[in-house]
């Protein structure tokens, strides 16, 4: 009759050093026999890793700790067996938010989807080596260097590690941050059109840089830059209770200040100069300023409009402002 084949458990206390758990102790006589292979050409898993980890001359076997129950079976095979023993770390389970195990239904955790999203190689291994682990102070950013020297598997806690996105865009967005100009827009690059100059992408990813969390952001963050036309409702030009009179008429002194500056004094910081005493002679001056920033951006929340008319140049910065008093007449 078709059967399986079973390991027979000698009834004793088997005693194993855990690297994060320190002593931990099984009665194996409470396990009962443990099948080992389903026929003679099929073997199952604890015996298939016994083996594996002999052959491939195994020192240590770090796992999560689910794997703990498994343990004392290898054990009493490698005894029987006469294999040496290799040291043994089960890791805390990395949980959901919720604090169950990670799993599918949490969505996507996928290495895939990291990259996919944005996320840096070095922020997502400085992420993963923060789970259920820490080097005994504050710090929580560390280059792959730092990690080399300071990781040890005697620092891993024995809880289990909440899988928190948040912190990994926290993460992430430090590591943004460190990044030059020109790093940030070739890392930029895929998630724009294609064709765009990598000076284009310069010029307006500095404007984000300090607000990105993941790369993808971008894409929606800087649309407005190279977009030909920009679609939005001539209500958002209107700063608060303004009207379309007073909206139009500040778009009319807008293109007529911008004019008259020179090429050469084109920067955010001349562009602040000339422009906010003109806002502060309204009274508020969002009268002024918000009706800019919409008409350069389309959108309500933006980068600063000194900083945007700089990156997209005089040229366009007319353009788009023309087009706002069109839209609003």
């Amino acid at each position: 009759m078709p059967s399986v084949i079973r390991f027979i458990m000698e009834a004793k206390n088997v005693i194993f050093e855990d690297l994060v758990r320190g002593k931990v102790q099984f009665d194996t006589g409470l396990i009962g026999d443990t099948v080992v292979a389903k026929d003679l050409k099929n073997p199952l898993y604890n015996f298939s890793v016994v083996i594996d980890d002999f052959e491939m001359k195994i020192t240590h076997v770090i796992r999560g700790e689910d794997h703990i129950s498994n343990t004392p079976k290898q054990i009493l095979l490698q005894e029987a067996l006469d294999f040496p023993r290799p040291h043994y770390a089960h890791l805390p389970l990395i949980l959901a938010e919720d604090r169950t195990k990670l799993s599918k239904r949490h969505g996507d955790n996928s290495v895939t989807r990291f990259r996919k999203e944005g996320y840096l190689p070095e922020a997502v291994v400085n992420f993963l080596a923060l789970l259920g682990w820490n080097p005994g102070d504050e710090r929580e950013i560390f280059s792959l260097e730092s990690l080399t020297k300071e990781f040890s598997v005697e620092k891993i806690q024995k809880a289990g590690a909440v899988f928190n996105l948040k912190r990994l865009d926290w993460i992430n967005g430090s590591y943004i941050r460190k990044k030059t100009q020109k790093e940030l827009a070739e890392l930029s690059k895929p998630y724009l059109p294609i064709g765009v100059k990598t000076e284009d992408i310069e010029k307006v990813v500095v404007l984000y840089q300090a607000r990105l969390k993941k790369l993808s952001e971008i894409a929606e963050l800087a649309d407005f830059f190279f977009a030909k036309a920009l679609q939005y409702d001539k209500k958002l030009l209107i700063w608060k209770n303004a009207g379309e009179s007073k909206t139009r008429e500040a778009l009319e002194q807008l293109e007529k200040i911008l004019s008259d500056i020179k090429e050469k004094d084109w920067t955010k910081e001349k562009l602040q100069e000339i422009l906010m005493p003109e806002a502060e002679k309204t009274g508020d001056r969002g009268l002024l300023l918000w009706p800019l920033r919409v008409a350069l951006t389309g959108k309500e929340a933006s980068a600063g409009p000194f900083e945007v008319a700089e990156a997209l140049g005089k040229e366009k910065t007319l353009q788009r402002v023309r087009e706002a008093r069109i839209l609003i007449q």
